[in-house]
This record gives structure tokens, C-alpha cells and sequence, in this order.
């Protein structure tokens, strides 16, 4: 499958990448309620979601809490995003298009900043993270998700520390996938 530079990784074939993105059977490795179930979400809750995608964990976000901000740097992603908001008539959500190297949240705006399977296309993850960082609120959490064979868990600990970021948890549920809870 084709992967161009100006999507950040993601294939050229949109709507086959949308096919795999919204797998109803992604649910059974992703297991999305879980991930927010430890994530402990309250109502009053904003969250920032790096590369929020087609809405995978968007819309459960947007359920659960006040608001997300939920930005992609994939420009046709952004778009699909904007469109199955308007559908769904969801009105807490703010989709918005990243930079490359910067997920452009407000500042100390953030309860939670999560990242889902995107981590891997940081161009520089401790800059990235300390970007990303800017975002939370006193007492707030960085949440990283991505798949073992794409991100070393010891080089995201390491970005981690030299971003200014604490380790708070790593849940280990995921069957596929790192879970890492900073502040």
C-alpha cells in the first residue's frame, strides 16, 4: 500500500485506510472502553486527542466528557472528521488540523492529552511531547497508545523524561499495543 510523506505515514487509498480505522473488529485488540475506563474520564473533562483520525476514539470521548479537542496533520482526515460530526450532530468536539510537529491545543487547556496509534509519526517525540504538554492543566495527563512493533516502550519512557514527564501508570491489557500514563 502506497504511503505518502504529506499524510504522515497514512496510505494514499483513503477509504481503504477509513475501512481499517473503523473495523468493527478493531474493538477486540483496541478495546476502547477499557482504555477509558483506566484514563478515569469525568464529566467536566477536556481532552486533547493527537491524531484523532476518522473519530475512532472521538466520538467515546465526546461521551464521556465536556469537550475534545481532537486534531489530525493529515488534512483528508480532518475533513472525514468534520463531516461525521456534522452527521452526528455532536457538539463538544473541535476538530482541528496539526502541525506536523505540534498538536496546536490551547494552552493549559487540557485535562488529558491522549494519543492513539500516532505516536509512531512524532517527528521528534520529546519535543512533541513537551508541545503536547503545554496543553494540560495543572495536574493533568499525557496518555500514549501504539503498537509494539512500531514504538520501543523504552524510547517512549526515555522521550517521556526528556520531555518533562512523569510516568504515572502502564496499564498492560492491551494485547497489541503500549499504554502509558504520564503527567
Amino acid at each position: 500500500m502506497g504511503h505518502s510523506r504529506e499524510q504522515f505515514g497514512n496510505p494514499d487509498d483513503l477509504r481503504g485506510y477509513l475501512c481499517r480505522l473503523d473495523d468493527p473488529e478493531r474493538d477486540a485488540w483496541q478495546m476502547p472502553d477499557e482504555v477509558l475506563r483506566a484514563l478515569e474520564l469525568k464529566p467536566q473533562m477536556v481532552v486533547g486527542e493527537i491524531g484523532a483520525g476518522s473519530g475512532y476514539f472521538t466520538f467515546r470521548l465526546a461521551r464521556a466528557v465536556a469537550l475534545v479537542y481532537a486534531c489530525d496533520a493529515d488534512s483528508r482526515l480532518v475533513e472525514v472528521l468534520r463531516q461525521r460530526i456534522a452527521a452526528a450532530a455532536v457538539r463538544n468536539v473541535i476538530p482541528a488540523l496539526a502541525f506536523p510537529d505540534d498538536p496546536v491545543f490551547p494552552a493549559r487547556s487540557c485535562d488529558l492529552v491522549l494519543t492513539v496509534n500516532a505516536y509512531h509519526h512524532f517527528p521528534d517525540p520529546p519535543a512533541y511531547l513537551r508541545r503536547a504538554a503545554r496543553a494540560l492543566r495543572p495536574g493533568g495527563r499525557l496518555a500514549i497508545v501504539d503498537f509494539h512493533e512500531k514504538v520501543d516502550h523504552d524510547d517512549v519512557r526515555q522521550a517521556a523524561t526528556a520531555a518533562g514527564l512523569r510516568l504515572l501508570a502502564e496499564p498492560g491489557f492491551l494485547p497489541q499495543q503500549h499504554f502509558t500514563i504520564l503527567e
